[in-house]
């Protein structure tokens, strides 16, 4: 690990306009992520912004009805909290299929939406990675490629997502809040934060160097049944295969989102339609557009067998 300088920040716009005047600066959180991309010089900061005196870590009910969820709070405590599990249990059912019960005290809510990718080309050093070293070139295309992408990848990189909660935010309809280095505001749509790779895979989300993340937003809740179910190699701790975050209405309509397939939680709003007509029709329309390897082409048959465990358990616990 390379040395570095450490400050505690005390305000969010005084933390973000001193990571935007270095720029080696990186905010620190919960940890869980940056420091093993420390540990492997990957991440190779220059100063560090720790932000837990902020006191972003309330959970607080909005005017409209919907949850202000702070960036620092903790991934237990969100998904243990009495009103997403009640309102939002989709979101409880992804943290808690993700990570440890340790990592899950220590991570954050902003810091597990800003998680970068497990491929495992990307955390070998002796190889090249265009998302790790722009231009570098990408080895997993034409690799080894069982766990990457199938759906929305480029020609620089197939590289996944690989968080849990994510998923569920993006069918709950999330609003990711920020404060930029000038101290102005912003309200991003999780829809519009997480980037596909395209020309620029270094690049895993929206956000201009300094922007702080201060809290998530959730929507009045939306009813029906929420499921998240993941797909893995061994039972816990472990990434996904394929995952699918679900809300499923009484009239069968709903929403849905695949994890452990593309650069970003996967929501086709147009293949949701289909949810009736059962799970082939979602997937066929989802996953249009894919380019699978042979390594991985076997995702697109599991997520059409996990969206259709996930239709069925809702049509077993109908009333």
């Amino acid at each position: 690990m390379k040395s570095f300088t450490y400050d505690r920040a005390t305000s969010a716009a005084g933390a973000a306009a001193a990571v935007a005047r270095a720029p080696g600066a990186m905010f620190l959180a919960g940890g869980t992520n940056l420091l093993d991309l420390m540990k492997l010089e990957i991440a190779t900061p220059t100063q560090l912004i720790d932000v837990q005196d902020l006191k972003l870590d309330r959970i607080e009910t909005t005017p409209d009805g919907g949850l202000r969820i702070g960036a620092f709070v903790s991934n237990t405590a969100l998904s243990a909290h009495a009103v997403v599990r009640r309102d939002y249990g989709v979101l409880t059912r992804a943290i808690q299929a993700g990570a440890s019960g340790q990592l899950r005290n220590k991570a954050t809510t902003a810091g597990n939406l800003l998680q970068r990718t497990r491929c495992p080309y990307f955390y070998d050093t002796n190889m090249p990675c265009n998302k790790r070293k722009p231009g570098s070139g990408c080895p997993a295309i034409g690799g080894c490629s069982r766990q990457l992408a199938v759906v929305g990848g480029s020609d620089q990189c197939i590289a996944t997502y690989p968080g849990d909660m994510a998923q569920a935010m993006r069918v709950l309809d999330a609003t990711i809040e920020t404060v930029k280095p000038d101290g102005t505001t912003r309200a991003i749509p999780i829809a519009d934060f997480h980037r596909l790779p395209g020309a620029a895979p270094d690049r895993d989300n929206v956000l201009e160097h300094g922007e702080l993340v201060t809290a998530v937003t959730l929507p009045a809740p939306m009813g029906g049944r929420h499921f998240y179910r993941k797909v893995r190699d061994r039972a816990s701790y472990a990434f996904a295969l394929v995952s699918v975050a679900a809300v499923i209405q009484e009239d069968g309509t709903g929403r849905v989102s695949f994890g452990g397939v593309a650069p970003r939680p996967w929501r086709v709003e147009a293949a949701e339609a289909a949810l009736p007509q059962g799970a082939a029709a979602v997937t066929r329309r989802a996953f249009a557009d894919a380019k699978p390897t042979d390594d991985n082409r076997f995702k697109m048959t599991l997520a059409t067998r996990t969206l259709a465990a996930v239709i069925a358990q809702a049509k077993a616990e109908r009333p």
